[in-house]
């Protein structure tokens, strides 16, 4: 429907379409938010960098790779090395804070409102920051589940208990071999519950969300619904922003809001219900405050 029109970017002044998202948020009736990777990047979850040489300077100095996600893919000979550094990855991007309030100063604007967040994130910080977890739709996962690698069965498991453990008892780039996760129903590892291939486990708190996220959209169809895209990228369009396209142009009291550093654009199509806004997504929210 829209990858054969013109696609329009963000031209107008960045503060006074900033004055305009704040308009919206006031006015509508519900907001549904979609969250993508730019939104835990501005507010300081990068892979790279001095975060990652931080953390992980000792698998740098041994294997070569400058970033947590070319890490997280090496294959290592044991599995006491790649749960090392498995729980070193899950403990600094899941149970601690992210370095920018940006997911608080979010949840401050929009707390009042009848809100539903759609994310392909998996780093939980939107429920850290105060929002209701009946609310939140994690599509693509969580760092703090683990499920089987087979999978024998569709059941996740939290981890934090055991990924602390981990963390504190590592030695040499090794976790003890008792601490290595296994499937408590077949025994073979388990692995994460990250959405990368055909064996991602939706489980019964997955289809829930998933319900409640259909439940939030057909209750409020027809009304004057925020559609508000955070740091979305071109990876995954088909999960948050191809469907905000379409609900937007089939609803005429919609709106579209993309927030997105470099990739703030909208198809032609919607361009009179749409703002986008070429900026950081933390300096935006902490203008609306």
């Amino acid at each position: 429907m829209f990858l054969r029109r013109p696609i329009s970017t963000s031209t107008g002044n960045c503060w006074e379409q900033i004055e305009k998202l704040k308009q919206e948020i006031e006015t509508a009736d519900a907001i549904v938010i979609g969250a993508g990777a730019g939104m835990s990047t501005s507010a300081g979850m990068t892979y790279d960098g001095e975060r990652f040489a931080k953390n992980f300077s000792d698998f740098h100095q041994k294997y070569g790779f400058r970033d947590m996600y070319s890490g997280g893919f090496y294959p290592y000979s044991t599995l006491e090395e790649h749960w090392a550094y498995w729980s070193r990855y899950i403990f600094i991007n899941r149970y601690t804070d992210a370095p920018k309030p940006v997911y608080e100063d979010l949840y401050y604007c929009i707390k009042d409102k009848d809100y539903f967040v759609l994310t392909t994130n998996v780093d939980h910080c939107f429920q850290k920051a105060g929002f209701d977890k009946k609310r939140l739709f994690y599509t693509q996962g969580d760092y703090g589940l683990w499920q089987c690698s087979k999978p024998c069965h569709d059941k996740t498991y939290d981890n934090e208990e055991q990924v602390r453990r981990m963390v504190q008892q590592q030695k040499d780039m090794r976790v003890p071999t008792d601490l290595v996760p296994r499937c408590p129903v077949c025994g073979v590892p388990m692995t994460m519950n990250l959405r990368s291939d055909d064996t991602f486990v939706q489980d019964e708190g997955w289809y829930a969300a998933a319900g409640r996220y259909e439940d939030f959209i057909r209750r409020h169809k027809g009304l004057h619904i925020l559609f508000l895209e955070l740091g979305v990228g071109a990876n995954t369009p088909v999960i948050i922003k191809y469907p905000f396209w379409q609900m937007t142009a089939k609803n005429p009291k919609a709106v579209y809001v993309c927030v997105n550093f470099g990739e703030a654009f909208c198809p032609d199509a919607i361009e009179q219900q749409s703002i986008c806004i070429n900026a950081d997504i933390g300096t935006v929210f902490k203008q609306m405050q």
